[in-house]
């Protein structure tokens, strides 16, 4: 298999072509998924609703990056790139969408490299890379724009381990075996320093500012260490002490996150999630890992927790770690790839796999990015070895390989297809699975908007079957109220989500602007005052207590709260007008003209908006706001 040499093909350029093809072929998979739409799940919040976002990179933007806990999350570098996508591409989805699927191109060429480098051996590292670039589990991680995370992690990740192995010298005296690994005829030195790992380090740092979850790249380092780099001669003693700057970096990171996600309400406490129920989801999540990397179907955003997994099933999926752990730990003399490979799995799943709950989602498609590639290396050296053994010739062997991977391409196609919006997402999500309380919601939200309020409240009445206090869904239906001018219909919902959520801004923006819409002035300016101290930046609410403002009267208020509105969110046009307007009112015509013009620059073809400046050039007439 890694032998043979194609005709017509250069050994020397080999590496090239393969990186090459891998690129194009993960780009032409990939690449329909430039025209997919935003989803209303966290997309809005990272991209297309977010204003900080939306400005694209500055100053400002870059100092909240580092200092937001945002998303539940701390990781700034993925803030700046998505502010980088904005700037160059402005708000629509294409944009983000093409750089995933860009970085995940560059993982997959990457990946190969890598591992080449560490073992010295081609096919089987590029199979490896293939399998990573083409495995339908990975679709989530590439197709979904609030996952850039992912994607951005995972190669400041690998560069990181790429600047590992060449401080590490595996180049040095590279080993013909192509199960021995690169160091296994080099003169070790027996004091290693950590400042020859400074980039590595620096590309870790990057790695954690992108998602924690890249914190067991430490650990990732050691199972290296054995195999195939074969450091395991200068001592583990010396092994470790060259890691504690990582592993600083590490407890750093993880302590941030902790914070953020606490402070953020994702972290579940163990009245919502015994620590029985957590360990019994970790191992039957790993199983079902396992699972859905030998066959991908079914495969759902979200995954519904279901509280409590049927004991057989439990035993049974420890039953099965059990049994590979102690085959990879005796196999580990003959077949180190083994050992490593299912560490890799088990270690760089730790962190999402449940024991720190963390949503309420009981696996999730994207978690396997990183872990699978563990796994891949061992099935992919595992079986080559195994055909070796067996004297399987090279064509057979290449093409089973083939066969493989046309499968993944075509299950990645397919699977692709689920991620253009939020209807084919989450309509798929509630045919392969049960009690999807969040597929739910999410196609509630997405019926609503396609003008279909009768089919979204079937969904959020499921919904609230599931979970009858939650704030979001009563929140959602008080919008569908709300939209349909129904505010005696509206009210209690949003009541009733801010008994569950009091410190939910955008219920009670909303009910603001009902209570307003019954001219109950002085309740809706309670609760629109309250959402603006929860969330200053909020730009609906400034828009609605501007327009309550001058309702009461009180114009330079509204002016000053229309022209606030404006300013964090500036491509509004609808924000523009109401801005012109009110200034127009109290007498500042430039600023009313400013502001209409920068509407029509948003809307060339407002006519309102050019018919109000022929008016303030004609005349001192005052339009009125809307």
């Amino acid at each position: 298999m890694d032998g043979n040499i194609p005709s017509g093909m250069s050994p020397s350029k080999r590496p090239l072509i393969i990186g090459l093809a891998l690129a194009l072929v993960t780009l032409f998979v990939f690449w329909p998924a430039k025209d997919f739409e935003f989803l209303g799940y966290d997309d809005q919040g990272y991209f297309y609703e977010n204003p900080h976002v939306l400005a694209g990179l500055t100053p400002a933007g870059i100092v909240w990056a580092f200092s937001s806990g945002e998303a539940a999350n701390w990781h700034p570098l993925t803030w700046i790139s998505l502010m980088l996508d904005a700037q160059i591409f402005g708000p629509g989805p294409t944009g983000p969408h093409l750089v995933n699927i860009l970085f995940h191109a560059a993982n997959t060429v990457l990946l190969f490299v890598i591992l080449r480098r560490l073992t010295n051996v081609l096919w089987r590292s590029a199979l490896v890379a293939a399998l990573f670039a083409l495995h339908p589990m990975h679709v989530e991680s590439v197709a979904w724009v609030a996952e850039r995370k992912d994607v951005l992690s995972l190669f400041f990740e690998l560069l990181a381990l790429l600047a590992y192995v060449r401080a590490a010298g595996e180049m040095a005296l590279p080993s013909t075996s192509a199960s021995g690994g690169l160091l296994s005829s080099v003169k070790l030195p027996s004091e290693p320093g950590w400042k020859k790992f400074l980039p590595a380090l620096v590309f870790f740092a990057l790695a954690l500012m992108s998602k924690p979850m890249a914190v067991t790249f430490p650990c990732l380092l050691l199972l290296l260490d054995l195999w195939p780099l074969k450091r395991a001669g200068i001592g583990v003693a010396n092994l470790l002490r060259e890691k504690i700057p990582f592993f600083a970096l590490t407890l750093v990171v993880c302590v941030i996150t902790f914070i953020v996600q606490r402070h953020g309400g994702t972290v579940q406490s163990l009245e919502d999630y015994s620590l029985g129920v957590r360990v019994e989801n970790a191992l039957v999540s790993y199983a079902r890992y396992l699972a859905k990397l030998f066959w991908p179907v079914n495969l759902a955003n979200p995954y519904p927790h279901p509280g409590h997994w049927p004991m057989a099933l439990v035993i049974g999926s420890a039953g099965l770690l059990a049994f590979v752990s102690v085959a990879a730990w005796f196999a580990r003399k003959i077949s180190p790839w083994v050992l490593v490979g299912w560490c890799w799995f088990l270690g760089t799943l730790v962190p999402v796999i449940g024991i720190v709950q963390v949503g309420d989602q009981a696996m999730a498609d994207r978690y396997s990015y990183l872990p699978y590639i563990g796994v891949f290396l061992a099935l992919v050296w595992g079986a080559a070895e195994l055909f070796s053994r067996f004297k399987i010739p090279a064509p057979v062997s290449a093409i089973v390989a083939l066969l493989l991977l046309v499968g993944c391409l075509f299950s990645t196609q397919a699977q692709l297809q689920f991620w253009r919006n939020d209807g084919t997402l989450f309509g798929h999500a509630l045919a392969v699975t049960e009690k999807n309380f969040t597929a739910e919601i999410n196609l509630g939200a997405w019926l609503s908007k396609q003008g279909a309020p009768d089919q979204a409240l079937l969904c959020y009445s499921r919904a609230l079957q599931l979970k009858p206090t939650n704030a979001v869904a009563l929140y959602d239906v008080g919008n569908i109220f709300t939209r349909m001018g129904n505010w005696t219909e509206a009210e209690p919902r949003y009541c009733a989500a801010l008994r569950s959520r009091p410190d939910y801004p955008e219920a009670l923006n909303n009910l603001g602007l009902v209570l307003m819409r019954q001219k109950r002035f002085e309740e809706a300016s309670t609760n629109l005052l309250t959402a603006l101290r929860l969330r200053p930046d909020f730009s609906d609410a400034h828009n609605n207590f501007a327009t309550l403002c001058f309702y009461q009267g009180r114009h330079e208020d509204s002016a000053r709260s229309f022209a606030r509105a404006l300013e964090l969110a500036p491509e509004n046009p609808i924000y523009a007008m109401n801005a012109g307007d009110a200034f127009a009112r109290i007498g500042q015509l430039q600023l009313a003209a400013n502001c209409y013009q920068h509407a029509l620059q948003l809307q060339p073809g407002n006519e309102k908006a050019r018919a109000k400046l022929a008016a303030l050039a004609a005349s001192a007439s005052v339009p009125q706001p809307k």
